[in-house]
């Protein structure tokens, strides 16, 4: 308990590594916690682990439950996991803003994202299982469905954390939003402002473009918080036909031609041609000449004609 009560003062909790030992003396770092030289090699973490075992069992006096959760003693080991996934998605949205975190961010080394990939699961597991004995179903089993608790505990860092639609459209959402708060316009260009490693201009034209594919609630959330209103028909862009990207890539293959004197391109070849407005489109123009050479019996006469105008090796 002596061990127990510096740990406890020195960290906060007894959230102690199962090979923490109580370091020597002289070491630098005894000096600054005030580890006594009596203490000196004890094995803090396994003496915590054998407590929790003892605690399962039944085989602790109610004294010694309460002097070890006065120092912040967690009994479960799934909740100590869960106390530290939590701690370290509080730290990652207090440096970003918010806890749509993406499935790699980390925080001081712990995964983050992974962690939250979990918990929404289980709070989807949960929310099901309240939808089917709201309606008098069968619940096979609770367990992995995440606790109102541990809910509201995330709620209480970001109320947005678990939305109904992908996280990487809320986040995008989420982020227009701090833009705008700081004062700068809406971003309607791809490119206009990149944050977070999120294009808000592409997303604001994604959002416009498909307006008839969002939720009522999407909608009404892009158009009250954020301004967005949707595209006219003369707005969005043309969906383009099989015809148009098949000319697309026959200007590709016309300008490496032009450009080589032949058409042996190499299977991973991308072609990049620039559009009448400066724009660079890219093409995988390898794998597309493959392809026609694999179907060339498929093909019209007028497009054999094109492609073999260009140098194509038909065998």
């Amino acid at each position: 308990m002596e061990a127990a009560v510096i740990y406890a003062r020195e960290y906060g909790d007894l959230r102690v590594p199962f090979t923490f030992r109580v370091p020597a003396a002289d070491d630098q770092e005894a000096e600054g916690e005030g580890w006594p030289a009596s203490l000196a090699g004890f094995p803090l973490g396994q003496w915590t682990v054998d407590c929790r075992r003892f605690y399962a069992r039944g085989d602790m006096d109610e004294d010694r439950v309460a002097q070890l959760e006065k120092l912040g003693m967690i009994w479960s080991q799934f909740d100590v996991a869960w106390e530290e996934g939590l701690t370290a998605a509080r730290g990652w949205a207090a440096e970003n803003g918010h806890l749509l975190a993406p499935l790699d961010a980390t925080y001081q080394g712990a995964a983050v994202g992974i962690w939250l990939k979990n918990a929404r699961a289980a709070a989807r597991k949960a929310t099901e299982n309240e939808r089917r004995r709201a309606e008098s179903l069968p619940v096979q089993s609770s367990a992995g469905a995440l606790s109102t608790e541990r809910r509201e505990q995330l709620e209480e860092i970001d109320a947005s954390w678990c939305p109904s639609w992908p996280v990487t459209w809320q986040r995008a959402f989420h982020l227009v939003r701090m833009h705008l708060d700081a004062g700068q316009a809406l971003p309607t260009e791809a490119g206009d402002v990149v944050r977070q490693g999120e294009d808000l201009g592409r997303w604001v034209q994604s959002v416009r473009y498909g307006w008839d594919q969002l939720t009522a609630v999407q909608q009404w959330m892009c158009e009250q918080v954020l301004g967005i209103e949707p595209a006219s028909e003369g707005e969005k862009p043309k969906r383009r036909t099989q015809a148009d990207k098949w000319n697309a890539h026959l200007t590709a293959a016309r300008q490496f031609f032009e450009r080589e004197g032949h058409l042996k391109v190499p299977r991973k070849h991308v072609e990049t041609v620039l559009s009448q407005d400066g724009r660079e489109n890219q093409y995988r123009l390898g794998a597309w000449v493959n392809n026609q050479r694999s179907r060339a019996a498929a093909l019209t006469p007028e497009r054999v004609e094109q492609l073999s105008k260009v140098g194509m090796r038909w065998s």
